[in-house]
């Protein structure tokens, strides 16, 4: 049976214990990829891909069915995401054992090495570029670039260094998204990058409250967060300010893609919601409305990717 074990010099947790069975091992690859954010950034590609409509896909395209042509899209962004956080994941093992919060994940608590972890992840992300250059060398390049921004960028360059590095990993979340536009109409255009940017400014609603409620693990770890550099207030009027401008760019993005009034309506209105949580949070703070607005927040980016679909078929 495993065991627990806290440092008394670092107050992180160590976990030893008995060697990983398989089905231990086999939980933990499939942590290593971060299921729920994953698919939550491949639903947003597949948005991007829908966005286009049947009926304005790129000749390219043409020659192969639609549903086909999806399903490789999405095995692609599933296979190339999930490799890069499993990546990650190996890069940020240091700082994971270190943390709280995340000292259970398998590579801290050594249900799997980083050989084995690294192997994983490489063969996913190969799977999925692969499958993306086959689709088009246009839709390759954005899925090799979102990969290369969070991995090397964010994770191995900027985490450890500095507060703004949210932003690039925002960048990297945008790409699917995107690269989706893109397989869909062959090129990359304003809406394309607008979509992009609605995704990049849901970023700091995702990572900040986490930052702020598990701050002394961060401190611990030796990572800087916006609030521990610019303090909380700061970091609510961050969230606010970005929230704001992304509902403001999904309005936009539904009326340039003249969805239908009831989704646009939809759109509009959960967009206010976020504004409201997020002002609330910023002049009357707490870690309930933190929190609160964090769950609302990933809710909002899933139904928006959905009423933006769906509405530009209705």
């Amino acid at each position: 049976m495993k065991t627990e074990r806290c440092s008394s010099s670092s107050s992180a947790k160590v976990w030893t214990g008995r060697q990983a069975s398989l089905a231990e091992k086999l939980r933990g690859f499939g942590a290593l990829i971060k299921s729920r954010q994953t698919l939550l950034l491949v639903a947003t590609g597949l948005a991007g891909y829908l966005s286009a409509r049947p009926d304005t896909l790129a000749p390219a395209m043409m020659r192969m069915p639609l549903l086909p042509t999806a399903a490789l899209m999405l095995l692609s962004l599933l296979a190339a995401i999930s490799g890069t956080t499993a990546l990650n994941m190996v890069a940020d093992r240091d700082i994971d054992s270190r943390m709280m919060r995340t000292a259970w994940r398998p590579l801290p608590a050594g249900v799997l090495s980083p050989a084995e972890a690294a192997l994983f992840g490489g063969v996913l992300l190969a799977v999925g570029l692969g499958t993306a250059y086959w689709l088009g060398a246009t839709f390759g390049l954005i899925v090799t670039a979102g990969a290369l921004i969070d991995l090397v960028i964010y994770t191995l360059w900027l985490k450890r260094r500095s507060a703004w590095a949210i932003i690039f990993g925002g960048v990297s979340g945008g790409m699917p998204v995107l690269a989706g536009r893109v397989l869909g109409i062959g090129e990359v255009d304003g809406l394309g990058l607008l979509l992009a940017l609605s995704v990049l400014l849901w970023i700091p609603t995702h990572i900040i409250p986490f930052t702020m409620k598990y701050a002394d693990d961060y401190r611990r770890a030796g990572v800087p967060t916006w609030p521990q550099v610019y303090g909380s207030s700061s970091a609510r009027r961050f969230i606010a300010f970005a929230n704001a401008l992304r509902a403001a760019a999904l309005v936009l993005i539904g009326i340039w893609l003249a969805i239908c009034p009831y989704s646009l309506a939809l759109l509009a209105l959960s967009g206010i919601g976020t504004i409201w949580l997020s002002f609330q949070s910023a002049i009357n703070p707490s870690a309930k409305r933190d929190l609160r607005l964090f769950k609302f927040a990933s809710m909002h980016m899933l139904g928006s990717m959905f009423l933006l679909a769906l509405g530009s078929f209705l």
